[in-house]
């Protein structure tokens, strides 16, 4: 990259004088005098002359005002373009970095391509803007290269200067970024990244400050700038020789530079070898060089030179003769060769034969047609450019040529290829323009295009409707000449059509926009269906309008509107609502049993009637739709409400337990068999004896019926009505049951379900009906009278009968009830290693099957090591249960099985670095290999032996699948490479971001992984990017880019605290090392020539501050008084 601003001789004199040491003497005349520091102002009688000569005094150093504004012009070869696509010149990423740049650095920026493809900046501004941005350019829109420079480490601090401004201002001179070792680090290396020329400017420029700081020798010798190349040699093998022989180090200008001064540094001796190696090629090549100057094309002299310099170096070495090749940005077209006369003449065959080696040719074709030869995605011009990759194709928009450059013989050939498609194009190609006005371009593009690609495809045409910011109305047609004039004519209907068009707008309340369109757009497809040329368009919910739009052919919209209205209308009239408070109690009599009752009603009235949910305090039923079907609804629920009772039945409390049953099974059965009905009893412990009924009248005595039996005084009292007998069963334990549900109606489904909650295993098989006069009356197994018992061995105890009083036929019935809870046990053989999973963790799965099937169910303890299983409960349970079991047993020999193809293990060895990787971050990579292959994933321990072994358990063909999800993983990885980079420290936790968000986001959009230095570590700055080798490079330049930027803030805060006063003590340290100020200090001052002593400067009273008091000299008459 060439810029205008250069390096001058006179600015490398002030960059030397600002390294030298400053001598004392020179500090001295560095002081100001009294006069120039306090110009003396006018008396009022002054002369004009001494007013001439004290105006003087203030404006001698006014220097004229200058322009701010500078221009300055910045040239990127093709072949160091970061972007260089053709096709998208003013737009894309280049553009966007351009307008970047302009608002970053507030610089003025103008491109231009030139026609070698080479990008041409004109940059205005601020001399401050335009550095930065020349910066910016060279580091955004120019390919960067890299190169490091050692100099001793002690004259690293000269060349980051006081504050970072020497490094800032080598910088912005030479365009590239320089990355210094922090002082804690050893290396003496200085890393520079940019372009190639300024790579070649900042390493003379840092070798030019370490010569000057070198204490070893330094010899400078002035040869002329032709005579470099000579003393170079081609690729700089003749310096790198010298180099090498002498160990001096010799540094010459880069072409770029002009400076004729070759550096040379070393020892003594060394450089003096090297001087004298120097000096005699330069005499020899003066003495017996010769030079003819040639006229070559300006158009061909990048031939000449060839990329990056590359031809010119190649002539300088097969001929020794250097080529001298006027500036770009001057319009001599005079080449000079030097060197000996006998290869003057080869060397000029061989830059005619490079200058002629490419020419430049055109190609007439019509600007419509470029595109076309061009083809889909550049397909048709790919095939021209894959044969002959040499030649460069360029098209000119709005021009009708293209224009070829590169090998004769090859554009030759590419000429004569395009010109017959240019031909076969013209032959089978038309084009037509048709005028439509841009309010309809859109309408006829049509929804997401679906208008103007149906005539695409149907009439194979191409058609190009100008963007809205363009207000053009012309639409280009191009194709075939038949399907051009039937798209010309479809369009031309269509506009016509559109003109014709009307838009109305209707006012819906937006409550009813989602009822009108229906679930998933079903009602409004009905509508569309019925107008299809009519648009309806429905406003976004968020903008809560209520503007519906339609748009189409006049008489179609008013059918529509009207149809659209009409819907709202009915909409409207079902929308009536009505609320019936209804009892919370009643609801379920208003729904009937299954839903009956209120089916009915919506289906007879045609509303919509909504019930609050079961654990809803609300009673409202609300009633939807049209007014008079509502109150129709309303009076039949009503009546529904009125229909109903309210019945109070005395019932003894002690009886309400016994009606109302286990968990109230009992008071739920009778409420469910009578339709529905509700029973209410008192609070448990009240002592009311009044139960509540309500319900439908029938219902309501039909349940109180169904009680009747169960609380029959007659059979609670306290004397036997004849007939009456009572019976003693033998059992175990009969303190904890309930024997009255016996009493009364046996007979009863409930009373039996009732039985069931005693124990089958408290009774033993003996019963004995016991005559009335044996014994008094028992109620609940207590004697009412003491009663002497004959003593008898064998006689049961008290505690073991069960006394049964009653009608003896129902006592009977009673007796049979009881014997059928007689237990039965049978045994289940069942594999031992299964009894753990059979009993469940905790015992969950045995209690869930005696709940199931009512049994009791015994395993045998572990140590008997048996197979038997004992069941036992009701006969007619013990079928159930043992199926039940053998079932499981048959689901648990499955799971073993399975357990087994399971438990297939194989290991994979993976390198310990690529570990983490396949875990991915928080588990989510192997998470989704465990889930997707459901297998389990193992990896090693921190202290296993084999660190590298992988473990898979799963079904063998899903452990495989897993292994080769993993060895893919790895083998991406390998292909993979690492590149560590030097960041500086000071710039990791603005790239890493807040929480990581700013690394998480560069890891994401260039698909790499960044690993930054953790603390303490041995050099701070280093950074490993890891990554596909083109991600790695794109990645590795999006970093050094945010160090620039960020290193630039970095800088400009270090330079502001160094102007902060240090906390505490460590200002008066500073002031130690200072010494003592010496204030202000001017030369020639009146009191230096008189014997009047100088100014205290510390005084009070010779130098008072503002807003503070004086203090008074003391006076031997007192205190002055004002």
């Amino acid at each position: 990259m060439s810029s205008v601003a250069v390096l001058t001789q006179e600015s490398f004199n002030e960059h030397r004088s600002g390294l030298l040491p400053e001598k004392k003497g020179e500090e001295e005349d560095a002081l100001p005098t009294y006069k120039d520091a306090f110009p003396p102002l006018p008396e009022k009688a002054a002369s004009p002359e001494s007013t001439q000569e004290t105006s003087n005094a203030w404006t001698a150093k006014i220097r004229p005002i200058k322009s701010s504004i500078i221009t300055q012009v910045f040239h990127v070869p093709l072949e160091e373009r970061k972007y260089k696509d053709i096709n998208q010149f003013g737009e894309g990423d280049q553009a966007k970095v351009c307008v970047d740049i302009m608002h970053k650095t507030g610089a003025h920026l103008e491109l231009s391509l030139a026609k070698d493809q080479g990008l041409s900046i004109m940059v205005s501004g601020k001399l401050d803007a335009v550095m930065k941005a020349r910066k910016e350019i060279v580091s955004r829109l120019q390919t960067q290269a890299s190169a490091t420079v050692a100099i001793p480490k002690e004259h690293h601090r000269f060349v980051i200067g006081k504050n970072g401004e020497k490094l800032q201002e080598l910088e912005l001179k030479t365009a590239t970024k320089i990355q210094i070792p922090r002082p804690d680090d050893t290396s003496n290396q200085i890393k520079i990244s940019g372009t190639r020329e300024g790579l070649e400017k900042a390493k003379h420029e840092i070798l030019l400050i370490s010569a000057e700081q070198d204490k070893r020798a330094v010899e400078r010798v002035n040869i002329d700038k032709v005579y470099h190349p000579f003393i170079t040699g081609a690729y700089n093998k003749l310096v790198g020789e010298m180099t090498q022989e002498t160990g001096a180090r010799i540094n010459v200008p880069p072409p770029s530079v002009n400076k004729t001064e070759i550096v040379i540094t070393g020892e003594k001796e060394q450089v003096a070898i090297a001087v004298a190696m120097i000096k005699k090629i330069y005499e020899e090549k003066k003495k017996n060089a010769t030079t003819i100057a040639v006229e070559v094309k300006k158009s061909q002299h990048k031939y000449v030179i060839g990329p990056k310099g590359n031809t010119l170096q190649e002539i300088l070495d097969r001929t020794g003769v250097s080529v001298e090749i006027p500036p770009s940005d001057s319009s001599s077209e005079t080449v000079i060769l030097r060197g000996e006369p006998d290869r003057l003449g080869q060397a000029l065959t061989e830059v005619y034969a490079k200058a002629n080696s490419y020419t430049v040719s055109s190609v007439t074709a019509p600007s419509w047609l470029h595109r076309f030869i061009i083809g889909k995605k550049g397909q048709n011009l790919a095939k021209i450019t894959q044969q002959m990759p040499k030649v460069h194709i360029e098209f000119t928009e709005g021009e009708d040529k293209i224009t070829l450059e590169g090998p004769t013989k090859d554009v030759q050939i590419v000429q004569g290829q395009i010109e017959a498609i240019v031909i076969d194009l013209v032959n089978r190609m038309d084009y037509a323009e048709i005028s439509v006005d841009p309010k309809f371009h859109r309408h006829l593009i049509g929804k997401g295009g679906a208008n103007i690609n149906r005539i695409k495809e149907l009439h194979k045409v191409t058609v190009r409707i100008p963007p809205d910011n363009e207000k053009s109305t012309l639409i280009r047609i191009e194709g075939d000449p038949l399907g051009v004039q039937e798209a010309k004519n479809e369009l031309l209907e269509l506009a016509s059509r559109m003109e014709n068009e009307r838009t109305k707008d209707l006012i819906i309340e937006q409550r009813f926009h989602r009822a009108i369109i229906g679930q998933k757009g079903e009602r409004i497809k009905e509508v569309r269906d019925k107008f299809p040329e009519v648009i309806i368009n429905f406003p976004d919910p968020a903008q809560k309008s209520d503007i519906v739009q339609l748009r189409g052919p006049r008489t179609e919209v008013e059918k529509c509107s009207k149809f659209m209205q009409k819907i709202v209308a009915e909409m409207v009239e079902n929308s009536f609502s009505v609320s019936v408070p209804i009892f919370k109690q009643f609801h379920r009599n208003i729904i009937g049993k299954g839903g009956s009752n209120i089916k009915k009603i919506r289906e007879e009235t045609n509303t919509k009637i909504d019930l609050p949910a079961e654990n809803n305090n609300s009673e409202m039923i609300i009633i939807t739709g049209k007014k008079a079907n509502c109150e129709a609804a309303r009076v039949r629920i009503l009546a529904i409400q009125k229909e109903l009772v309210k019945m109070e039945v005395s019932i003894p409390s002690k009886l309400h337990n016994s009606l109302i049953g286990s968990k109230g099974r009992l008071v739920r059965a009778i409420m469910e068999e009578c339709g529905g009905v509700h029973i209410h009893f008192p609070t448990e412990g009240s002592g009311i004896d009044k139960v509540t009924i309500r319900g439908p009248v029938d219902e309501v005595e039909k349940a109180k019926s169904s009680t009747a039996p169960s609380w029959d005084p007659r059979a609670h009292g306290s004397s036997r009505s004849p007939g009456i007998t009572t019976y003693r069963l033998n059992s175990l334990s009969v303190r904890t049951h309930k024997v009255k549900a016996l009493q009364g109606n046996v007979e009863n489904k409930w009373e039996l379900k009732h039985l069931k909650t005693i124990n089958p295993g408290c009774f033993s098989s003996d019963f004995t009906a016991v005559a009335p006069a044996e014994a008094p009356i028992q109620e609940n197994g207590e004697p009412n009278d003491e009663v002497k018992e004959p003593v008898d061995p064998n006689a049961p105890k008290k505690c073991d009968v069960i006394v049964i009083s009653g009608r003896k036929e129902r006592c009977e019935a009673a007796v049979e009830a009881l014997k059928a809870l007689v237990p039965v046990t049978i045994e289940v053989e069942v594999p031992f290693e299964l009894h753990r999973y059979i009993i469940g963790q905790k015992g969950s799965g045995i209690r869930k099957m005696m709940e199931d099937y009512e049994v009791n169910i015994q395993v045998p303890a572990p140590d008997q090591q048996s197979d038997i299983i004992a069941i036992t409960g009701l006969e007619s349970h013990l079928d159930r249960a043992k199926e039940g079991l053998l079932e499981r047993v048959k689901e648990l020999q499955a799971e073993q099985e399975d357990r087994a193809l399971r438990s297939f293990k194989l290991t994979i060895t993976v390198d310990p670095k690529y570990h983490p990787k396949i875990i991915g971050r928080k588990g989510a990579v192997i998470t989704n290999i465990r889930t997707e292959h459901d297998v389990n994933i193992q990896f090693p321990e921190k202290n296993d032996e084999n660190q590298d072994q992988i473990t898979i358990t799963g079904y063998e063909q899903k452990a495989i699948a897993a292994r080769d999800a993993i060895q893919a993983i790895v083998d991406e990885l390998e292909d993979m490479i690492s590149e560590d980079i030097t960041l500086d420290s000071r710039v990791h936790a603005r790239i890493i971001g807040a929480r990581g968000k700013g690394i998480r986001k560069i890891m994401d959009e260039f698909k790499v992984d960044l690993r930054f230095p953790q603390s303490g570590a041995a050099d701070p700055n280093l950074v490993t990017v890891t990554g596909r080798p083109e991600l790695v490079d794109e990645a590795i330049d999006h970093l050094l880019n945010l160090e620039e930027e960020y290193m630039a803030d970095v800088v400009e805060n270090e330079a502001k605290m160094a102007y902060m006063r240090p906390h505490g003590g460590s200002a008066a340290a500073m002031d130690e090392q200072r010494g003592p100020s010496k204030g202000f200090v001017v030369r020639e001052a009146p009191w230096a020539s008189t014997n009047e002593k100088a100014p205290d400067m510390s005084s009070s009273e010779d130098f008072p501050s503002f807003g503070a008091p004086v203090a008074a000299k003391a006076s031997p008459w007192g205190p002055k008084r004002f």
